[in-house]
């Protein structure tokens, strides 16, 4: 009998990008842009030089595929540092068992619509799936979460099993959900705030046309992951991942036991430090402003959010720890939101507040300084395969930077466009940001690279400015669901411990299909009076 020939490690196969990335710089021509940092939209950024592109000796990189994980590391040490502190919260809440309390609560209640033949029709479980998505893609489209979901893949994935389905499932509730709205970008100002401040259009202008992108972008998406859901509920041994999820079926398993309902004391005086903590805030900030987009809120938001923690955990505490925790949990991700909307966090404060959430929560279970500390050594270790990757990830775009290619790249595929017509280049912008999102998948980053050029060039063939932005705009959403640059994606799988290989073959056909629908929409920017366009 044939021997089957045995997968790649996921390691082994984002070495192999790296050695490809080095293999490029042998083969490309170097050249550089000059840059200057410009204001847009009250933010400086770095942007190129309209007409500065220049040759430049090119470096080609040898045993510097080697020292990549090095420089990958130092790169990418936010989010690497971030992933481990995240899992090691997480693991000191999950010693609670909590989170398993929560999800068993919630299928009881949710299993209770059966009995409405309505919901019966439509399926409880795809409603579930479908409104999470929906919820996390809402978040990608107005404040462009991203790395943010790495945190909640310890919460769905746990539940999707539970459920009857995979990990894939897990993370297609919200790393998925994201990404759609990523793509579709209604008032995220990464990217579409950042493309249309360099072309000098209405900030967040053209969002008729985009909010129906985004309803038909989420509804393939969604579409795609029903289907499969549905296949993995009848025939589990079916899913890609289904050896790989042992891991967590165990841990369910394992999860099964008599938990405690009382509250210690130890819980009381978590929650009273909490609520004095958060009143002091309350009182330095009474008021915040949330920016969605070009509007901004103004409101009591920290006060009204510290009276609501302290009432809902006063009815928690005397229910139960449990309960009390997933409050704490729930009330973190409140705090999420408001910061990063109306504070401008990102990884290092989110990762404080999750830390500040890991060690309530154990103090609630009355663990001791050591135990504390030794749960959250156990949660880094658990993890650390996932942050290992994402350094690893990051030397492959070090390997392009330092050969120089990059920007020779973008400039030799720019000037390629000149001889196509309207829908032609409109079409090219789409491929080549997509393109280039596979090595640069950071969307800020990309703008700045690529929309002054976009831009200026969009005015010499007569295509609407804003044509150009939404060509950048899904051309910078869908790849970020596959590119192995992306510290993101890499995390996310790390977590959810889904082998990279399994999660291409899985995810594959239904980018061929996003692309495709993205290339679609793109039609009436250049065919139809779009408003804004």
């Amino acid at each position: 009998m044939k021997k089957r020939p045995a997968i790649p490690h996921t390691y082994v196969i984002v070495f192999s990008f790296i050695i490809f990335a080095a293999a490029l710089t042998w083969i490309l021509p170097g050249g550089e842009f000059s840059r200057e940092t410009i204001d847009v939209n009250g933010t400086p950024r770095e942007v190129i030089v309209e007409g500065s592109f220049h040759a430049a000796d090119k470096s080609p990189q040898t045993w510097q595929v080697f020292s990549a994980l090095f420089d990958g590391f130092a790169g990418k040490a936010d989010i690497i540092v971030f992933i481990l502190i995240i899992g090691g919260a997480f693991w000191i809440m999950n010693d609670s068992k909590a989170i398993d309390v929560g999800i068993r609560s919630f299928l009881i209640r949710v299993r209770l619509l059966e009995k409405f033949r309505f919901f019966r029709w439509l399926g409880v479980e795809n409603m579930i799936i479908a409104l999470i998505m929906l919820v996390f893609s809402v978040f990608g489209a107005t404040f462009g979460m991203s790395e943010e979901t790495i945190a909640f893949i310890i919460i769905f994935v746990p539940l999707a099993i539970s459920m009857g389905y995979d990990s894939i499932v897990g993370i297609s509730l919200c790393f998925v959900g994201a990404g759609l709205g990523f793509a579709g970008a209604l008032l995220n100002p990464f990217t579409i705030g950042i493309a249309q401040g360099l072309s000098n259009i209405p900030l967040f202008s053209g969002i008729e046309y985009r909010l129906f992108v985004w309803a038909v972008i989420n509804l393939a998406g969604i579409a795609w992951v029903l289907r499969y859901a549905g296949r993995v509920r009848k025939k589990p041994a079916s899913s890609p991942v289904y050896e790989s999820d042992h891991y967590w079926r165990e841990r369910e398993m394992s999860d099964q036991g008599d938990l405690q309902s009382k509250s210690p004391l130890s819980a009381w005086i978590s929650f009273v430090v909490l609520a004095a903590g958060m009143a002091v805030f309350a009182i330095l900030e009474p008021t915040s402003t949330l920016h969605i987009g070009n509007k901004a809120y103004t409101f009591w938001f920290l006060p009204l959010i510290t009276g609501l923690f302290s009432i809902s955990s006063l009815i928690m505490l005397r229910r139960s720890v449990h309960y009390y925790i997933l409050n704490l949990l729930l009330f973190t991700i409140i705090y999420l939101i408001i910061g990063v909307m109306g504070y401008g966090w990102f990884v290092k404060e989110i990762a404080t507040l999750f830390f500040v959430m890991g060690i309530s929560a154990g103090i609630a279970m009355n663990r001791s300084a050591n135990q504390i500390t030794r749960l959250f050594i156990e949660g880094m270790r658990d993890i650390l395969s996932a942050a290992v990757v994402v350094g690893l990830a990051g030397g492959i775009l070090v390997i392009l930077e330092d050969g120089k290619v990059i920007d020779s790249l973008l400039y030799q595929v720019a000037l390629s466009m000149q001889e196509f017509g309207k829908f032609g280049s409109v079409s090219m912008m789409y491929l080549i940001q997509t393109m280039i999102n596979i090595v640069i998948p950071s969307g800020s980053a990309k703008a700045a690279l690529t929309m002054p050029i976009m831009s200026q060039f969009s005015d010499l063939i007569g295509v609407s400015r804003q044509a150009t932005v939404m060509a950048f705009q899904l051309g910078d959403g869908f790849t970020n669901l596959i590119t192995p640059t992306s510290p993101v994606l890499i995390g996310v799988l790390g977590v959810a411990k889904i082998p990279y290989d399994k999660w291409i073959r899985w995810v594959f056909p239904i980018m061929i299909i996003l692309i495709l629908l993205g290339w679609l929409l793109l039609i009436p920017t250049v065919t139809m009076n779009l408003n804004g366009f």
